[in-house]
């Protein structure tokens, strides 16, 4: 069995193959970049060595400098995840060749299913139905064009090198083709480096379904039946499943075995996954499944196959890589209940998917499915990765029970200020079209306007916050809220979010103690995840709303009786009017403080002489930091 294993990779796959191999016994050696020092995949393994600078090409993607990190660290094997270097087949060679133990295929099959054409030319030779179309060598306009005809339209130009989504373009019509060829083109050259294409026939009613293989050294390959990837953005999966809803006992057996087959014909080793593409119009049928194209590693969604079948694939893989036979025969495979899976992102939805960065200031992910993420509070989602920064697994007895569980999960996330697509996943789960598996690959766009709309937070969530923005003390004035002289009690307290006035009654004058207030899981509602004199957070529904004062009973915010002027939150000041030795009234203003894009303005507490200016015009400042100190004018 390997001894010590070094993890070619980060983030959530790397703290996932450090927990299996911990519980099998195997050191774990992690690799980071310059944006990773502190990141969780780091201070979990049991070793680390830096490889480099933030961008992945001057790090995570340097084969040379990642075999020299394993030797440094007295690796006997590399375990490449996924993404990154894990289907370059170069690399495969390079760790065999520096004697280390590869985890993962041959670096022939790598290369053999590498490319989209040359693997499809593969699986109609061995038998396997592929997706009618063109993989000609020849790429001119005017021999695509008439295989475009031949196809007959809509069809598909996919780059060969392809993956992830890039290099693909839809053409409804032939006079669109060429301006989508060539478009196809310049973003596969820039993307793979390669700018040849493959034409399909687009099917109407697409659906993603992909099956489990393992393969040993021994010749032995045995599937681990499907999985369904329908619910994609962009070509990017979102939301899987296992198994496929709606696949009848005689298609499953169809695309498994089909599957087992391909995997044979390069005598597969390790774990792959073989993708079809299926005309969903009439429901899922043998007839109508195409062999796609071939994973040669681990997949994002692998856990929701281990979910249904109890089986750890990377124990697997470490087993196969270190020339055992596969632990199970195929008649000894079986699958129990439904697994689903959803991939949080740190994007917002209502910005175009726009991706978000900055500090993870509140992390909260549910306790009551599995998790998979490689950061924790406090890390910080940066430009130079994929946004995806944890993924939500639920496992239940049947679909619907799953989906209702897997809905709440999302909508018990609270991450803040990095914005995420929880709110965004728990709409899409709730749909009545995916909850009765009526899905194709087109069902996020068709639903992209009920989707994509920003929640908005409930009326238990404004009284929620104005509760909290009520004055807190002791003595008689603090039992007084909304008082008036000659009227009834004015019970509505005006607040700030986003930018906006709001306004609530609150519904009880009982105050809300200061801190952190959970909820229980089974019921997802509005909770305070952080409170200060100036800001209320609540959680609803995956979202996060910041709740502040009304500007006019913020603007003496941060003043002190001792001539200490703080910051009420963490931002930067925009203006800074006064200057050292000035004198100042009253209510003068002093600093304005930008954060969440909004002003807060400081304002002198009481006559007197600014005897110190602690930050700067444009400097960030953390929440408590002092900016200004006043004393009293005893001329």
């Amino acid at each position: 069995m390997i001894q010590r294993l070094l993890i070619a990779n980060r983030g959530e796959i790397a703290c996932r193959i450090i927990r299996t191999a911990r519980r099998v016994g195997i050191e774990t050696v992690a690799v980071f970049s310059d944006a990773d020092a502190n990141s969780l995949h780091v201070r979990v393994a049991d070793a680390a060595v830096h490889i480099g600078a933030s961008p992945a090409s001057e790090s995570y993607l340097v084969g040379e400098t990642i075999i020299a990190a394993a030797r440094q660290a007295g690796a006997d094997a590399i375990h490449p995840g996924f993404g990154f270097l894990s289907e370059n087949a170069q690399f495969a060679q390079d760790v065999i060749d520096a004697g280390l133990i590869w985890i993962g295929p041959d670096p022939k099959s790598i290369e053999a299913m590498g490319l989209k054409d040359a693997a499809k030319s593969r699986m109609q030779a061995a038998g396997v139905p592929v997706t009618p179309g063109y993989m000609g060598a020849e790429q001119s306009l005017d021999r695509l064009i008439p295989a475009a005809d031949a196809i007959g339209y809509p069809v598909l130009i996919k780059a060969i090198a392809g993956g992830g989504g890039k290099g693909m373009r839809k053409v409804e019509h032939r006079d669109d083709f060429a301006a989508a060829l060539q478009s196809c083109q310049r973003e596969a050259k820039s993307a793979f480096g390669d700018d040849r294409v493959l034409i399909e026939k687009l099917i109407a009613r697409p659906r993603h379904i992909e099956v489990q293989v393992f393969g040993d050294k021994h010749g032995n390959v045995v599937h681990l039946f499907e999985r369904d990837c329908s619910l994609q953005r962009r070509h990017q999966k979102v939301i899987e499943e296992a198994p496929a809803p709606g696949m009848d006992e005689t298609t499953r057996a169809a695309i498994c075995n089909a599957a087992v087959k391909a995997a044979k014909s390069i005598s597969y080793v390790g774990a792959g996954t073989i993708e079809f593409i299926a005309d969903a119009s009439e429901g899922l049928r043998p007839d109508r499944t195409w062999f796609m194209e071939m994973n040669t590693r681990l997949q994002v969604e692998h856990p929701v196959t281990e979910a249904i079948t109890g089986i750890d694939l990377v124990e697997w893989q470490l087993r196969i890589a270190s020339g055992e036979t596969l632990p199970k025969l195929q008649k000894d495979i079986v699958f129990s209940g439904h697994a689903i899976e959803a991939r949080l992102y740190a994007e917002d939805p209502a910005r175009a998917f726009m991706p978000s960065t900055g500090r993870l200031d509140i992390f909260e992910l549910p306790d009551h499915v599995r998790i998979e993420t490689g950061v924790e509070q406090g890390n910080t989602i940066t430009s130079f990765y994929d946004p995806m920064i944890a993924k939500l697994i639920a496992h239940a007895a049947t679909r619907t029970e799953a989906i209702e569980t897997l809905k709440t999960a999302c909508e018990t996330v609270a991450i803040y200020p990095v914005k995420t697509n929880a709110s965004f996943l728990a709409r899409a789960l709730a749909t009545p079209g995916f909850i009765a598996g009526d899905i194709d690959t087109g069902f996020i766009p068709s639903h992209s306007e009920a989707l994509n709309h920003p929640l908005d937070p409930s009326l238990q969530a404004l009284e929620l916050a104005s509760q909290s923005m009520l004055p807190q003390g002791q003595g008689p004035w603090f039992g007084l809220p909304g008082f008036r002289m000659n009227a009834a009690p004015d019970r509505h307290i005006r607040m700030r979010l986003n930018g906006h006035f709001v306004s609530a009654a609150s519904a009880s004058f009982a105050s809300v103690k200061s801190g952190r207030m959970r909820a229980a899981p089974q019921t997802p509602g509005p909770k305070i995840i952080h409170q200060s004199s100036h800001q209320t957070l609540i959680a609803e529904g995956g979202e996060v709303f910041a709740f502040t004062p009304d500007r006019t009973e913020a603007s003496h915010a941060g003043t002190a009786g001792d001539g200490a002027i703080t910051a009420p939150i963490p931002g930067r000041i925009s203006h800074l009017v006064i200057t050292t030795g000035q004198s100042v009234k009253k209510g003068e203003t002093l600093v304005v403080l930008e954060a969440m894009k909004m002003e807060y303005t400081l304002s002198a507490p009481f006559d007197g002489i600014v005897e110190e200016i602690a930050a700067g015009q444009g400097d960030q400042v953390t929440e408590g930091a002092v900016l200004v100190k006043i004393v009293e004018d005893n001329q």
